[in-house]
């Protein structure tokens, strides 16, 4: 059994922006509940007791709302990174703080119903340094995994472009962002200086020993947040499986004439009267005037913005499309 995880939740969300400039990618509602605590509660029912969660991008958002896991029946840490380091750099540094020879990685934009007991048995039964699990299938538009026909990682094909010659004939497969792996996969990492896994850890691995990193492809719900229109569709179909209206955050005043549908509202965020929302996102702090039309977009305070973001300001506000171009 394994009871220990790495969250990586240290990212500026870059293509999530304007709504990362608000909150940490793992922070963000779903449905009612932040990213990251469910990601917890689902490692918890795995039988993990303790998690390392990596920081860097608005930390305070994160901490915040976990601390140190009480609540949700596991210890959680902390692994403080003064540079963001990656896929790679993360793990090797978290792995000081867990205390543990293998654990669970999980991306801090995925929320999926993979059998994490199922996935560490499959690890276990090949005893890899790494076990990335997939989608059964590669997804368009998305960088692929390259699979042997006995599920060794081979490579990457980049979306957009054809495979290299050797990968032409492999299977192709969508990696999910949650892992299970051995410190020593990591031994090669540097704990202070940014590093990747797919780009360049794994890829040494398997040119030492082609065994070394598998993958494991399962069909299993799974949702990847990456841009505001991902967040917006993701707590719609999350809501809608559990059953739950669009949860409105702490705080909200919505003006009795006000017309707000299909739109995600965070905490203490005001809707003018005879304004009309419509399929959009309203992070927290935001006031919509009176009579405003907002359709399809995300709204965040304006004095939360760095030059040259993404979008255009409007008084307090700063306002943006909910889909980015990829």
């Amino acid at each position: 059994m394994i009871d220990a995880a790495i969250l990586l939740a240290a990212g500026y969300g870059t293509r999530l922006a304007p709504l990362s400039w608000v909150r940490a990618k793992a922070a963000l509602p779903v449905a009612g509940e932040p990213i990251i605590r469910r990601q917890i509660r689902w490692l918890a029912a795995a039988g993990v007791r303790r998690v390392v969660v990596n920081l860097h991008h608005l930390p305070s958002s994160i901490t915040g709302l976990v601390g140190h896991g009480r609540d949700l029946d596991v210890d959680v840490r902390y692994s403080w990174e003064p540079i963001v380091l990656g896929s790679g750099g993360g793990p090797r540094r978290a792995f000081d703080l867990l205390d543990r020879d293998r654990a669970f990685i999980v991306n801090g934009d995925t929320l999926t119903d993979l059998d994490l007991g199922a996935l560490a048995a499959a690890h276990a039964a090949h005893r890899p340094l790494v076990t990335m699990a997939s989608t059964p299938d590669a997804r368009p538009g998305y960088n692929a995994l390259a699979v042997t026909v006995d599920g060794r990682f081979a490579g990457v094909t980049r979306a957009g472009h054809a495979p290299a010659p050797a990968l032409a004939d492999l299977r192709h497969v969508h990696f999910i962002g949650v892992q299970v792996a051995e410190r020593t996969a990591f031994a090669a990492a540097s704990p202070d200086v940014p590093s990747e896994t797919l780009k360049t850890l794994y890829p040494a691995l398997i040119a030492q020993d082609p065994a070394s990193v598998r993958v494991w492809p399962s069909a299993v719900t799974f949702h990847d947040i990456g841009t505001p229109a991902d967040y917006l569709a993701t707590v719609r179909t999350v809501a809608a499986a559990e059953g739950r209206a669009l949860v409105r955050g702490d705080d909200v005043t919505l003006a009795e004439d006000a017309d707000v549908t299909g739109t995600v509202i965070w905490n203490d965020v005001t809707v003018g009267a005879g304004a009309v929302v419509r399929d959009c996102v309203l992070a927290d702090g935001v006031t919509v005037p009176p009579g405003r039309h907002f359709s399809r977009v995300a709204v965040v305070p304006r004095a939360l913005v760095p030059p040259g973001g993404r979008g255009e300001a409007e008084g307090d506000l700063w306002i943006a499309p909910l889909d980015v171009p990829r």
